[in-house]
């Protein structure tokens, strides 16, 4: 796979050597043993299957596994493959996920759909799903509960999300959605990572309520990069999301908003209007977003889901792997900066 070699400290994470090296030694078999998973005797389903996987990606969910595998014993070949179980349930979600936003390009490359169309797409996303399944089969009945579990989470966010609001705050229906599409998957790697490497029950536990919590920070952050970002960091073009109408929270903060000042009344006309297709007006509300106060309070959010996903790992013993989550909390959340 095109992820080059997979560290903590690549992150930019202080971390002990020894642990980043255990870490990176699980994220190298998890990358093997992803490309064997994802074939197929099928040659076209093989190659449509690889075609994400080959493209990259963060690989937060089998990073999480790894780490949260510390606080037992990280060596426990079971790990491999339950982080196998997250990240090809990740990413069967985004085929059908490009499928049903029409994306032509995901990671920089041409999408599943795009390439081989709607159909291809969405069955090579349920093929990569009953991948997953199988190998949570392997590892038990606990992980085809969990993962179960997860993927009727993953399926409740995208109805959501489909459906709208439908009278509810839309704030808390946005994080409601993300929690469920991204914090659920988050929050079952790490949980999986306790629970695979004989963590005591308690700590696996914190561990799953920390993941939960990153991953909302996580998402969180990525539609705060959507419109900071000057360039492609966030992995895709400034402002796609104002482009596509997409209702991203610093978004629904300045639609909340009931400030007289005439950058936020503009501001709000412009984002009352749906998707922003013209460039003109999409350059104009970039530029307001970025400098308005609802911005400022999405960046406060983002600190705060950070504190409570930090405020989790208490329970847990002091050591390497505590101070490493710790300090993933504050990688994530200060991408936006």
């Amino acid at each position: 796979m095109s992820t080059g070699e997979l560290t903590l400290s690549s992150l930019g994470l202080d971390v002990d050597p020894a642990m980043d090296a255990s870490v990176s030694a699980t994220l190298a078999a998890v990358e093997e043993a992803l490309r064997a998973h994802v074939a197929s005797a099928d040659p076209l389903v093989t190659e449509a299957a690889r075609h994400l996987a080959d493209a990259g990606g963060k690989r937060l969910r089998p990073i999480l596994v790894a780490l949260a595998a510390q606080f037992g014993d990280p060596s426990r070949p079971e790990l491999v493959d339950a982080a196998n179980v997250v990240e090809l349930t990740h990413l069967a979600t985004l085929y059908h996920d490009d499928v049903m936003d029409e994306a032509p390009v995901r990671r920089g490359t041409p999408s599943a759909n795009a390439r081989w169309g709607n159909s291809v797409a969405i069955l090579v996303g349920d093929y990569l799903f009953a991948q997953a399944a199988e190998l949570a089969a392997k590892l038990g009945t606990e992980a085809v509960h969990l993962q179960a579990q997860t993927f009727s989470r993953l399926v409740h966010g995208q109805i959501a999300e489909t459906v709208g609001p439908r009278g509810t705050d839309p704030i808390q229906h946005y994080l409601q959605v993300i929690a469920d599409k991204t914090g659920s998957l988050i929050a079952t790697a790490a949980r999986f990572g306790g629970l695979f490497s004989g963590a005591r029950p308690e700590v696996v536990e914190a561990l799953a309520g920390y993941g939960e919590l990153i991953g909302l920070v996580f998402q969180l952050s990525d539609d705060l990069l959507d419109i900071a970002s000057e360039s492609i960091q966030s992995g895709k073009t400034p402002g796609t999301d104002l482009r596509e109408g997409v209702p991203t929270l610093p978004v629904l903060y300045a639609l909340a908003g009931d400030d007289a000042d005439p950058a936020a009344v503009r501001l709000r006309e412009l984002l009352s209007g749906g998707p922003i297709t013209d460039d003109g007006l999409h350059a104009e509300a970039l530029a307001l977003l970025r400098e308005s106060a609802a911005m400022k309070q999405a960046r406060e959010a983002v600190r705060g889901y950070a504190e409570a996903a930090r405020a989790r790992l208490a329970p847990l013993p002091d050591g390497e792997a505590k101070r490493a989550m710790e300090s993933l909390c504050d990688y994530i959340a200060d991408r936006t900066n």
